[in-house]
């Protein structure tokens, strides 16, 4: 890339550096965590560097947690720390209840730090997370676009020139977000996914599980993709893999806590029935999920039913990234009541929602959007917005807190 992207989660790393012992920028492989720990040392936060990818020096602090620790003169920064193992874990947490200042230590981890109980225990009440995904397309094009934010405020883009059509979309769907994808295109994108999944579904997902069967994960993230957008149902899943349905749910946690795929419930008014709520599942990052699919632009373009899949997909994870960072604080469902149906609901602390329906097309009818009409007059005043994402050129009202908004509103201010 021609300058280094600004990552809008580097701010919550420096806000909780300030008031919080351990900081632990955690998400999957290869999405940025190394490089935007060492710009925050480089620029904000002077540390001893641990690299514990490096042979050497994992070989020591495996040997001597304690001793490796003891000789800091200041505040560390550790990366890859899940590969130190419990005794280095066990450490931290003896170190930063000696000393209780904020900004002990910086962590990151590919894995799910928060996975295995060992890590709970040792790590609870003194980290805060702090979610590091692939790019946003709106860091891509380097705005300060808050969806969520313009989400919650019924305050959408105002957008007249957007492009029409497909083509609105096709290529960004296929490159995603993580950063060595970007410069690649084709055969060599398609390499580096590859590469990518054998060590995510090899090393990382050894290190979260001691599984003997995590050899039928490929053709489970595989079905996983081919289902991506839809309701997940393990017992399904598990008849068509020949696996039992507890094994099934239990390798899906695995795969969602080495962040390759992410399940989103269902919403209920009531927090209690969400429960029981059947959940959507996706592929965590559109173009890995095109890779699974084996599909190129051409066929994303023209094939309709991969299209709505790969769309919404792309647009559920890209809300989800902007949730992780915005000012309201928001969680992520989707809605699903007799015959009404909304693709993505959002719900903030205070309990207000707002919705997203995601249309591939350039054009739309008012069928499109009657379910979020439904939801705002049955929540009234806790309705704060709906929009329809469509492939089109403008902006445009649809009613009271209605608006179609062309797909370019992700990453447009």
């Amino acid at each position: 890339m021609p300058r280094m992207i600004e990552r809008h989660a580097r701010q919550s790393v420096l806000d909780a550096l300030a008031d919080t012992r351990i900081v632990a920028i955690v998400g999957p492989r290869q999405a940025g965590k190394s490089t935007l720990a060492l710009e925050i040392v480089k620029d904000d936060f002077p540390a001893t560097v641990i690299n514990l990818d490096e042979r050497a020096t994992r070989s020591a602090v495996l040997a001597d947690p304690a001793g490796t620790l003891a000789d800091l003169e200041g505040p560390a920064f550790i990366d890859e720390v899940q590969r130190g193992g419990n005794d280095l874990l066990l450490e931290i947490k003896a170190a930063v209840d000696r000393d209780t200042r904020p900004g002990r230590f910086l962590l990151t981890g590919s894995a799910n730090l928060l996975a295995t109980r060992r890590t709970f225990e040792a790590l609870t009440g003194r980290v805060e997370i702090v979610h590091l995904s692939p790019f946003t397309q709106s860091e891509i094009e380097r705005s300060e676009t808050s969806f969520v934010d313009a989400l919650f405020a019924n305050d959408p883009a105002r957008i007249g020139d957007a492009p029409k059509g497909r083509r609105a979309f096709v290529d960004r769907v296929l490159r995603g977000g993580y950063p060595a994808a970007l410069g690649r295109a084709g055969r060599r994108r398609e390499a580096w996914f590859e590469s990518y999944l054998e060590t995510a579904l090899g090393r990382d997902l050894r290190e979260l599980s001691d599984a003997h069967k995590l050899h039928e994960m490929p053709n489970l993230l595989r079905l996983l993709a081919a289902q991506s957008a839809n309701l997940f149902v393990a017992q399904s899943t598990a008849r068509r893999l020949g696996l039992d349905r507890r094994t099934v749910e239990a390798y899906c946690d695995l795969l969602e806590a080495a962040f390759l795929i992410r399940r989103v419930p269902g919403w209920r008014p009531g927090i209690g029935a969400r429960e029981i709520q059947t959940p959507k599942v996706y592929v965590a990052d559109s173009g890995l999920l095109c890779h699974l699919l084996g599909v190129d632009a051409s066929r994303l373009a023209a094939d309709d039913q991969v299209v709505g899949r790969a769309l919404e997909s792309f647009v559920t994870m890209e809300v989800a990234r902007h949730s992780d960072w915005a000012e309201t604080g928001a969680r992520l469902f989707h809605y699903r009541s007799g015959r009404r149906e909304v693709d993505l609901l959002l719900e903030s602390r205070a309990g207000d929602i707002a919705c997203v329906e995601v249309k591939a097309g350039a054009s739309f009818s008012a069928g499109d959007w009657r379910a979020m009409g439904v939801l705002r007059d049955e929540r009234g005043p806790r309705f704060r917005s709906g929009f329809l994402l469509y492939a089109g050129e403008r902006t445009l009202p649809l009613g009271d807190r209605l608006w179609a908004v062309p797909i370019d509103a992700l990453w447009r201010s």
